[in-house]
């Protein structure tokens, strides 16, 4: 097994062992669901039960090295905890908030790494909503290969329902029209 996957294992035992949900929103769910590219890190939204937060993150960086000083303030604050998986790699663990990143866990499906061993990814659809959001290039360019690669099965009015609702949370349009536009060009 390649590292970025033993890492996702080591942290597949650790969350589920704690009752901790997740879902894999990164590359590994790039791999899946849009084109196979090169990525290293395991990323990763968590739920916290609100007010458990700062000790399940103390379990977290127990199990797993934090990558920077004064980690748990830092996730607290911007609400990812950078941390190393010994001996596999790197991963950014994202704390989820009420609301979409409930129904992202929620809708997360299994993903069998080999050898029996399976991951929850994010759906195709919640894919697209966190590269939309990220908006950076190589996120437009997985948007475009994740619409390509499932478009006639996609579930669009989930996808635009939430665009739409972080859009405006964003005060970003951009946001929509980075899917419109992938959406666009599959149909041209």
């Amino acid at each position: 097994m390649n590292g970025q996957f033993e890492a996702a294992w080591k942290l597949h035992v650790f969350l589920t062992g704690h009752g901790i949900p997740y879902a894999i929103i990164g590359g590994i769910a790039v791999q899946r669901w849009g084109q196979p590219r090169l990525t290293r890190d395991v990323d990763l939204t968590i739920l916290l039960r609100p007010g458990s937060e700062e000790a399940a993150l103390r379990q977290i960086v127990a199990a797993f090295p934090a990558r920077l000083e004064d980690a748990i303030a830092f996730a607290l604050e911007h609400r990812v905890l950078p941390v190393d998986v010994p001996g596999c790699g790197e991963a950014d663990i994202s704390l989820g908030l009420p609301g979409y990143e409930e129904d992202v866990i929620a809708r997360a499906v299994a993903y069998d790494l080999g050898d029996g061993r399976q991951v929850r990814l994010c759906s195709a659809e919640d894919l697209i909503v966190h590269k939309a959001l990220a908006g950076r290039p190589q996120d437009v360019l997985d948007i475009e290969g994740i619409v390509a690669r499932h478009g006639a099965t996609l579930d669009v009015a989930y996808v635009r329902r939430w665009l739409d609702e972080l859009g405006r949370a964003a005060d970003d349009p951009e946001v929509r029209a980075r899917f419109e536009r992938a959406w666009a060009a599959r149909l041209g």
